[in-house]
């Protein structure tokens, strides 16, 4: 123990004692997205994965989208590419259909015959927000989950932005990406000389989240910036603007509050879903909305410099979150030092309610 202004310090890394975060699996009893909505289309079936399960997105030309695993029990070929009728989906090899349930419905060469051909794993699927999700955990747990609630992105006043991109890295190093607002300096290019202030956090058994204040000591602030956060008065040393980021497992989420304005001009809902066994890339989803101006079609007509700026924005976090992994993959573990506050909390957070990665691969193996 050392003690610095009075205050005591752990000398010993609490990783060690939480476990590997780096090799935690998310736990699956939660609603995840896999899917944008228009990449299903009516009469087709879409291939995706979650967390190395392949599973088959089937939308019928009349009702819901359903899911199912993606092979056939019979030869295990992908379902993805059979065909979609009414009834179900008919395997392209042989023909062998299945309804939405997952439930073999037809063999066209033995439905005479006594032997009961094997059914495939179905999974509980919901279409919201512009997104497909599914319950890849026990679905005995699915009554006690909660389905993800995004207010914003049902209110008019505000604009959507779909975040939809592969990242190769573990989950994990994307939360702390977001909710560490100590890496500005990464954005220099685009953002110009930004200063951040930590305010504090808060943090529960499955959450912890993060006060932020900003100010700018260098530059101009940038164009793309300034359409999404449009402030209506000046910062003062007691109304400031401020960014609330939460990591309530497993989703995130970020608002930002000009100083003065009572609704957020950006509000973030983020999710980071695994596609290998070994949860070393990500999907990330996430649904950015802007808060539109006063003025009918402005946000329209600068969308396109909004969608510039945050691509760039996200590239650079892209780009950092892949090098972390991949010096953890020369490295053979996690060598940070880790010293922000917010983010051991995070970590606590996210160890606590994963699973052991290598317990999950016994069980799926």
């Amino acid at each position: 123990m050392i003690s610095n202004d009075n205050t005591t310090v752990e000398t010993t890394d609490r990783n060690e004692k939480l476990g590997d975060l780096r090799k935690t699996a998310i736990d699956p009893n939660f609603w995840y997205p896999i899917a944008r909505s228009r990449d299903v289309r009516a009469g087709k079936a879409h291939a995706v994965s979650f967390a190395g399960d392949p599973i088959a997105l089937i939308r019928p030309r009349e009702g819901n989208v359903y899911a199912l695993e993606n092979r056939c029990a019979h030869r295990q070929v992908p379902l993805h590419i059979g065909v979609v009728e009414a009834e179900g989906i008919r395997c392209s090899y042989h023909g062998w259909t299945y309804d939405s349930s997952g439930k073999c419905i037809s063999v066209p060469y033995l439905d005479a015959c006594k032997l009961c051909p094997n059914n495939v794993r179905s999974y509980p699927c919901r279409e919201a927000y512009g997104l497909i999700f599914v319950f890849p955990g026990d679905a005995a747990r699915l009554e006690s989950v909660v389905f993800p609630e995004i207010p914003s992105a049902a209110d008019p006043k505000y604009k959507t932005r779909y975040l939809d991109r592969e990242v190769a890295c573990h989950y994990t190093f994307m939360h702390e990406n977001l909710m560490d607002m100590n890496h500005q300096f990464l954005h220099r290019r685009f953002m110009g000389g930004v200063q951040t202030f930590f305010l504090g956090k808060r943090s529960g058994d499955n959450w912890v989240e993060a006060d932020f204040s900003f100010k700018r000591k260098a530059g101009k602030q940038p164009l793309g910036e300034k359409l999404i956060i449009r402030r209506q008065v000046a910062q003062t040393d007691t109304q400031r603007d401020l960014m609330t980021i939460r990591t309530e497992y497993p989703y995130q989420t970020l608002r930002f509050w000009t100083a003065g304005s009572q609704h957020p001009a950006l509000d973030l809902w983020n999710v980071y879903v695994p596609l290998d066994r070994e949860q070393r890339t990500n999907h990330t989803y996430g649904l950015m909305m802007i808060r539109r101006p006063s003025i009918p079609g402005v946000m329209e007509l600068f969308w396109p410099l909004i969608v510039w700026f945050t691509n760039h924005i996200f590239a650079e976090d892209r780009t950092i979150c892949e090098l972390e992994q991949a010096a953890f993959d020369e490295q053979g573990s996690d060598w940070n030092h880790e010293i922000f506050p917010a983010i051991r909390d995070l970590r606590r957070v996210l160890v606590q309610n994963g699973i052991p990665q290598a317990g999950r691969l016994a069980a799926v193996r």
